[in-house]
């Protein structure tokens, strides 16, 4: 037999082949997912961090005496005082802050551009409401999608004889960024928050004595969300991931503001 020039014999994959091939990109697809996956959690994790190192930023110039611009409603309370749940408003954007126009409600997409106030791990658009402050239920709902805690010992100190409920907020002074080992604020769990412990997640704070208001770790809820680590911002404006915030031996958890 003859073969006719200039053509080419085309040879396809056989059934088998296509299957080993099927088999071997299933395999590496399982073996790389896991470093995959931990590559994006640690991106996301990153991008907390900055969303905290942020509002630490933020803090530091609230509390400074020259330049803390619009102190809302604490500037009745003099030059140099001001609160921490005002700090927090200024943030969200509620009570005196409130960006809502007339409505009633104003709402946080979660899938807004740098979204404030938000890691990237908690889902869920956030519904604020007009006229209630930032320590109130209702201002910032559902708490299940909250992200960050504020240290409540900087709101609301353990002072005065137990049991007596603790009554109105610190006034703080710039003094406060003396203390920059003391926790600011820190990635927290909004669904044990209000499920387990029936409390707004927007303040909290471990237990440091057995007889304080907040022993038996009432209002502490960490979320260890980021491969089992929080993020947690200090008042000196640094950002630490951890396992074990309070393992940790330079952690000022103890401070606490006099009135």
């Amino acid at each position: 037999m003859f073969k006719r020039e200039g053509v080419r014999t085309i040879r396809a994959f056989t059934l088998l082949e296509l299957l080993v091939v099927i088999a071997l990109i299933s395999v590496l697809v399982t073996l790389l997912a896991p470093a995959l996956s931990s590559t994006l959690g640690s991106a996301r994790g990153f991008r907390c961090q900055m969303s905290l190192r942020q509002i630490a930023f933020d803090f530091s110039l609230f509390a400074d005496e020259q330049f803390h611009g619009d102190r809302g409603d604490d500037a009745r309370l003099g030059g140099r005082r001001f609160r921490l749940m005002t700090f927090q408003e200024s943030l969200y954007g509620l009570d005196e802050y409130w960006q809502g126009g007339e409505s009633e409600t104003n709402i946080l997409r979660e899938k807004a551009p740098d979204p404030p106030m938000r890691c990237t791990e908690v889902h869920g658009d956030l519904t604020l409401r007009r006229g209630l402050s930032a320590e109130q239920w209702g201002a910032i709902a559902p708490p299940q999608s909250v992200s960050f805690g504020f240290n409540i010992r900087l709101h609301r100190p353990e002072v005065g004889e137990y049991p007596l409920p603790v009554d109105e907020p610190v006034r703080l002074t710039n003094d406060v960024m003396q203390h920059g080992m003391t926790p600011l604020v820190w990635d927290v769990d909004g669904q044990e928050a209000f499920h387990d412990k029936n409390w707004i997640p927007q303040f909290t704070g471990p237990s440091t004595s057995e007889l304080g208001f907040y022993s038996n770790e009432m209002v502490w809820f960490p979320g260890t969300r980021h491969n089992g680590t929080m993020n947690v911002a200090f008042i000196g404006g640094q950002v630490i991931s951890t396992r074990e915030p309070l393992s940790e031996s330079t952690w000022d958890w103890d401070y606490q503001p006099v009135r």
